[in-house]
């Protein structure tokens, strides 16, 4: 048996990182008939989806980042400025996102992470589910997985 040395580092680098992005997607392609057959397709590469919202003096009242992959969109934030809440902003904004990715993308499913001070509520009112929870994380917060079938 040959024994090993390796040299552990810490610090973040950018093009380590993305070497790692491309061999970690190429075995995950290896590994799964289904994440292969994506392959070539539009769904193989993750796409940005936002939506914003402006006032009428042009400033941003809200926004939505996400991406569409693999008929899911994945929603990553959702804001609304504190002087527009209630007033239906964030439910527009998440609406048009689910609209774009459907009609757009063909995304059949959306998914996001909330944190239980958050919006939890607001995503279950617009039909999402909760399919997992972490608590504790961070500490003293409980995480959310919430999920969506677009029609």
């Amino acid at each position: 048996m040959v024994s090993r040395m390796f040299r552990i580092e810490t610090e973040v680098d950018k093009e380590r990182s993305q070497f790692l992005r491309s061999r970690l997607r190429d075995a995950n392609m290896i590994a799964s008939p289904l994440l292969r057959s994506l392959r070539g397709t539009p769904g193989e590469r993750e796409v940005p989806l936002q939506v914003w919202a402006l006032d009428q003096g042009g400033e941003v009242a809200g926004g939505l980042i996400g991406h569409v992959w693999a008929t899911w969109l994945h929603v990553r934030y959702l804001w609304v400025d504190e002087r527009h809440r209630g007033a239906g902003l964030g439910s527009q904004l998440l609406s048009r996102a689910e609209h774009l990715a459907h009609s757009s993308h063909g995304c059949v499913s959306v998914r996001l992470e909330t944190w239980d001070f958050q919006a939890p509520e607001f995503y279950k009112k617009h039909g999402y589910e909760v399919v997992c929870v972490i608590p504790d994380y961070p500490p003293g917060i409980t995480e959310y997985t919430l999920t969506k079938r677009l029609p």
